[in-house]
């Protein structure tokens, strides 16, 4: 069972980095302004919440968590997010996340291989999770489809990045 040691500093913040990329692609796909957004972002927390008090989440798991819970954790995570993303208009960052989200799941197989399917598995969660955050195409929350066909599309592409559909 693999955690924070088994990595670099610098794969570690790739590891991190991927927790947040997963909810950034859905809501990248279909913003829903501001309060959509704000849904979709504690969608993306309660996921870490979830995870750490529930028992099937494997070590990997556990530990990303747990790292989350420090500034050093999270400030290694918005790293990797801005070194990744940095002067790429928002066209393009879907791009640059799906590949992020590909290159963790060559190196959680690697240096995880035990942990490797529960926690790609848990990224995929959390992708839906923000898309069922909140609603789009509707006018002050009423109305609306809860995810919309551009979320459905970018969830598909999370799930092949993360190697979970052929």
């Amino acid at each position: 069972m693999a955690t924070k040691t088994d990595f670099t500093a610098e794969e570690w913040s790739e590891v991190l980095g991927s927790v947040m990329m997963a909810g950034m692609a859905v809501t990248l796909a279909d913003p829903s302004g501001l309060i959509g957004m704000t849904q979709e972002g504690l969608a993306s927390g309660s996921a870490l919440v979830a995870a750490k008090t529930d028992p099937n989440s494997n070590t990997l798991i556990k530990s990303v968590v747990s790292d989350f819970e420090t500034s050093e954790g999270r400030t290694a995570a918005r790293g990797l997010i801005k070194s990744k993303l940095a002067g790429k208009q928002a066209a393009e960052m879907k791009g640059a996340i799906l590949e992020t989200l590909s290159q963790a799941v060559a190196l959680v197989g690697a240096k995880a291989p035990d942990d490797a399917a529960g926690f790609m598995a848990w990224l995929y969660s959390i992708s839906e999770r923000v898309a069922n955050a909140a609603s789009e195409g509707g006018f002050l929350g009423f109305g609306g489809v809860r995810v919309s066909d551009a979320e459905k599309a970018t969830l598909d592409e999370i799930s092949k990045a993360l190697n979970l559909t052929a």
